[in-house]
């Protein structure tokens, strides 16, 4: 049996996070808050990037793609999500499940790639200044990004690919309160042993690859602090902490649910961590250590306040 002929499932049942009521209601108030969080700390840097020219250089333009992601990688499952707390049952359709896997993985794939990206752009504005400004023009950062939303269409288009070729003819429960591939394809009434190494090889090492190449470029600035000045040391490792913590918040849980062929019960918790949680904390450790954003919220603000008196 293989080829989409055979798929007999028209939608999927969620399991969702608990099957408590009371539970479901005060998630619902959690994750509604932390939602808009989420939306109103990332639009607040895409708008103060956009409108500060003082941040349209190659840094800020990756942070503004980045609040661009983080939004569209949590509205892909955050607001189904709470939908599901007010249901009794939460389903999706065939392929309501399909579009939702593809959107997780293309948002997914493109924050992976924009945040090496970004360890590139540390490491040549560290280690190679006088070459910086010719090397990583805003030209060439537009053509980066879309190049990364480019590989990351076809990262997404092979696992949907990968997911939909099964036959799906029952059971259509899925322990999760969103589509991903471990957690579908584990319905699927065939075989799945060759396509599970595929996603691993797939997704895992796309995880695992990024990350020693996030790793090796900050190994080498740390190295090339070493004969600085105190104060290019402390911008430098304030800055480069900073993208750090977002690659170590992201790309941990990434790891840890793509590249083990099996699924454990952490997975709802790791997946609830970086589709939820990482996006609301990306706005706050860039504002918070970034004294050069925070000056151009306070002009931004100023502005408007004078604005509405006018």
């Amino acid at each position: 049996m293989d080829g989409v002929n055979h798929t007999a499932v028209t939608h999927f049942v969620f399991l969702g996070l608990t099957s408590n009521r009371g539970l479901e209601v005060a998630l619902f108030v959690l994750f509604s808050i932390i939602y808009l969080l989420i939306l109103a700390g990332n639009l607040l840097i895409i708008v103060t990037v956009v409108r500060d020219h003082c941040l349209h250089t190659p840094m800020y333009f990756f942070l503004g793609n980045l609040s661009f992601i983080d939004i569209c990688h949590s509205s892909v499952t955050a607001p189904k999500m709470l939908l599901d707390f007010l249901l009794l049952r939460k389903t999706i359709s065939f392929s309501g499940c399909i579009a939702q896997l593809f959107f997780l993985h293309l948002s997914a794939c493109a924050e992976i790639f924009l945040l090496t990206i970004m360890a590139y752009d540390r490491y040549m504005a560290i280690c190679h200044p006088l070459q910086y400004m010719s090397v990583t023009s805003l030209k060439v950062c537009a053509w980066l990004v879309g190049a990364l939303w480019v590989g990351a269409t076809i990262h997404s288009l092979v696992q949907t690919v990968l997911t939909i070729r099964l036959p799906y003819c029952g059971p259509n429960i899925i322990d999760s309160f969103f589509c991903d591939v471990p957690p579908v394809i584990k319905l699927a009434c065939t075989d799945t042993y060759f396509t599970r190494v595929l996603i691993v090889s797939n997704s895992g090492m796309i995880s695992l690859i990024c990350f020693l190449a996030l790793l090796a470029s900050y190994i080498i600035i740390l190295v090339s602090l070493r004969g600085r000045s105190a104060e290019e040391r402390r911008k430098a490792l304030s800055t480069c902490a900073a993208h750090l913590l977002v690659v170590a918040l992201f790309l941990g849980p990434c790891i840890f649910l793509y590249t083990r062929p099996a699924a454990s019960s952490m997975d709802k918790m790791v997946a609830i961590f970086y589709t939820v949680v990482t996006p609301v904390l990306n706005p706050v450790i860039y504002t918070l250590r970034n004294e050069q954003v925070k000056t151009s919220m306070k002009k931004l603000r100023d502005h408007k306040v004078f604005w509405v008196g006018k």
